[in-house]
């Protein structure tokens, strides 16, 4: 049966903007790369977020999907953090815009938002102790 998430994949305009975000700003480690036969050509970084938890980068983007809120399908990625104040600091001081400053939200998470180089959304979430997801566990 489905043992978890193995990995979320983004096809990206310009790879090196996403490397630096994913992995100079948020922190994530460049693995391996796959390439394209018979040319050879870069296809895919993949980068570990951490044991068991990958990100896949393709190549190639052109054209972009706008995502709202009544847009059907992808919404945002949801990365877990201890700190929510420690890492608005980081992103901010490594000059990434907050679309959300911290705050606390409906299940009592504290949460901030922003974008990746291409625009996908990236909320930043500190569990707290009394919220659902942190309840449906004991």
């Amino acid at each position: 049966m489905i043992k978890g998430i193995g990995h979320n994949a983004y096809t990206v305009r310009d790879m090196e903007k996403s490397l630096h975000f994913y992995c100079d700003i948020l922190g994530f480690r460049r693995i391996f790369e796959l390439r394209k036969p018979p040319a050879n050509e870069p296809w895919i970084e993949y980068l570990k977020v951490k044991d068991g938890q990958f990100i896949e980068l393709f190549y190639g983007g052109i054209k972009k999907t706008e995502v709202d809120m009544q847009t059907i399908g992808y919404n945002h990625l949801c990365l877990e953090v201890d700190d929510i104040h420690k890492i608005a600091a980081h992103l901010k001081s490594k000059g990434v815009t907050l679309d959300v400053e911290p705050k606390q939200g409906l299940d009592l998470n504290y949460q901030c938002w922003a974008k990746d180089p291409d625009g996908n959304r990236i909320e930043f979430m500190q569990l707290h102790p009394d919220s659902p997801q942190v309840q449906s566990g004991k």
